[in-house]
């Protein structure tokens, strides 16, 4: 009887490893490589055609977002039928309900992707932002389907079809908690007091890291002497005040970042859905790696890429500029900060800094980022010019 019983066990153990084999998953095939671009933050702008229009538009390739979209303008130019829903989105400032387009897709190089239920939205404030039309934002409908591997060191993103995949060695896989959006665990503190939290893996943010005020108070970040500067950022449904600060030490699997600039903010409408996560590692930080997204697998894969040492933005002088009919437009300027004691107003409109007579808002704010400078900011007030001297912080000192 006990021969019987183990020649049965031996039996079930081959079937059951006859069975693993027959539904092993196939191996990822190479698709098709996308070049990107960058904007200030480290935001990825891909280019595509929708359906058979032959206009190339900008879309931001963003982790953060749970679905698809298109910009209402866009949209209209584009002739598309609209649909009203009770279906929302949240962001950091604000929650709002949206209309959709359906059954469109997207045309790359060597690829024609499925159709996608497209949410529609307004994207006028980003594009100001950044001095570039942004047309729509690919995340989790697209991503879901593919093996997405973004390559910083060469500007170009891979893509392969789900399935067994071999990542290259001297990186980090992580298995992160994916609902529409991968939730991965990070370590900020101090040398001997971090925390281990949650945080939205977010390729749309255009920062370090963004920590939930609540988060802030529940877990010891900061020292006593740790110094907070007032700013703005924006973010879906406008403009969101915000603090900035420098957490000392940041640790990513096995890699580790001193003096990692952080933007705390007042999570009034929930986004980060605290205390479940902490907040959102964003793209100057993640852009350091070269990062492999599986979805199907629930997997993300860093490995450090030429960028990996490249300095933080430690400047801060509280003055935020837009890019409105191709002029450079001063807008929040926060209380106190370096620019309101220099006395720039909202509504000034920027000719020059220093030697830079460019209305490209990615170099002004390049040359804004020069730590600890003086800076000779040549402005039009009511049709009358202006020469002030403003003084950029270095929020490490």
């Amino acid at each position: 009887m006990k021969k019987i019983f183990i020649t049965v066990l031996l039996l079930l153990y081959f079937l059951k490893g006859f069975t693993q084999e027959e539904f092993e998953l196939p191996k990822a095939k190479f698709i098709t490589k996308i070049p990107f671009t960058q904007l200030m933050g480290s935001l990825i702008v891909v280019q595509a055609t929708v359906d058979t229009s032959s206009t190339v538009l900008n879309f931001l390739l963003d982790t953060g977002s749970g679905g698809i979209s298109l910009d209402s303008t866009t949209v209209e130019k584009l002739g598309f039928i609209v649909q009203p829903t009770e279906k929302v989105i949240r962001g950091i400032a604000g929650i709002r309900k949206v209309p959709f387009t359906y059954g469109h897709y997207l045309n790359f190089t060597n690829l024609r992707t499925d159709t996608f239920s497209f949410h529609i939205n307004n994207y006028e404030l980003l594009s100001s932002v950044y001095g570039v039309e942004i047309n729509g934002i690919i995340g989790f409908s697209f991503l879901k389907k593919y093996i997405v591997k973004i390559d910083y060191d060469n500007f170009q993103i891979e893509l392969y079809s789900p399935g067994t995949f071999k990542y290259p060695r001297g990186g980090y896989l992580m298995k992160p908690t994916f609902t529409t959006l991968p939730l991965p665990y990070f370590s900020l503190g101090v040398k001997n007091n971090s925390t281990i939290s949650r945080f939205i893996f977010d390729t749309g943010a255009g920062l370090c890291f963004l920590l939930n005020k609540k988060f802030i108070k529940d877990k010891v970040l900061f020292r006593r002497k740790n110094k907070f500067y007032n700013t703005q950022a924006e973010g879906l449904g406008g403009k969101k005040e915000m603090d900035l600060a420098v957490v000392k030490l940041v640790s990513i699997g096995p890699y580790k970042f001193k003096n990692v600039p952080v933007y705390i903010f007042d999570d009034e409408f929930n986004a980060t859905s605290y205390p479940n996560n902490a907040g959102i590692i964003g793209n100057d930080l993640l852009r350091r790696f070269n990062v492999i997204l599986n979805y199907s697998e629930q997997e993300i894969y860093l490995k450090p890429n030429s960028k990996f040492s490249d300095p933080f933005d430690y400047s801060y002088t509280g003055l935020n500029i837009y890019l409105i009919d191709n002029r450079i437009v001063v807008g929040n300027v926060s209380k106190n900060s370096h620019a309101d004691k220099a006395g720039l107003k909202e509504g000034d409109i920027i000719i020059a800094i220093d030697n830079n007579f460019s209305t490209n808002i990615q170099s002004i704010k390049l040359a804004l980022q020069n730590a600890g400078s003086k800076l000779n900011v040549l402005i039009s007030r009511n049709n009358k010019l202006e020469m002030i001297i403003l003084d950029v912080a270095n929020i490490l000192q």
